[in-house]
């Protein structure tokens, strides 16, 4: 490197940023932090720093939004030195909705074909009840009826009821064996 590089003339500034940074955090294991990914920061983007201007303020910006940024992140995050926040979450396993859609594909071919076709527009599809009746030239009732029959087989095969959960995660499989309405399109 030759002397005027300003990566040179970073270590100079190490007390001052310190200083600044004790300032900003009162604690001496978060200042040398700050330093340190202040001075990262800076020697990653030192392209960026314009030679003939001031080292010094340049670093210290780098540090005060460091230290901002890292205050607004704090802020997101939950406290949890116990870890009591952390031992209440957990992940449902993959394979249990894989394994659930597998008896829903099952019971779903047990239907009859029209509560099966009422089911496939009006949940799955996301038509209307009068788009699906318009397209298998039935009463609009009948499709209704037909939907609802559907629903009530589905959730006898599945052996569910209104205490059970619905554990599908797919959105048109919901809208299918719930009445929750068409899904958009």
């Amino acid at each position: 490197m030759s002397s005027s590089d300003p990566r040179d003339e970073l270590v100079t500034h190490l007390p001052a940023l310190r200083a600044f940074a004790l300032s900003l955090t009162r604690n001496g294991a978060t200042a040398d932090d700050m330093v340190q990914d202040t001075v990262v920061k800076a020697w990653t983007n030192i392209e960026k720093f314009q030679v003939g201007t001031n080292m010094r303020a340049w670093l210290f910006t780098i540090l005060r939004n460091t230290y901002y940024s890292s205050r607004r992140k704090a802020k997101r995050e939950v406290p949890d030195v116990d870890g009591v926040f952390a031992e209440t979450l957990s992940v449902k396993p993959e394979h249990d909705g894989r394994l659930q859609m597998a008896d829903f594909k099952v019971a779903f071919e047990q239907l009859p074909d029209e509560q099966r076709e009422a089911l496939v527009l009006v949940g799955a599809s996301g038509f209307s009840y009068e788009e699906a009746a318009e397209m298998c030239g039935v009463a609009i009732g009948t499709i209704k009826s037909r939907a609802n029959r559907g629903r009530a087989h589905l959730a006898e095969l599945l052996d569910h009821n209104d205490e059970t959960p619905m554990e599908l995660t797919d959105q048109a499989t919901m809208a299918v064996v719930t009445d929750s309405g068409p899904v958009s399109r």
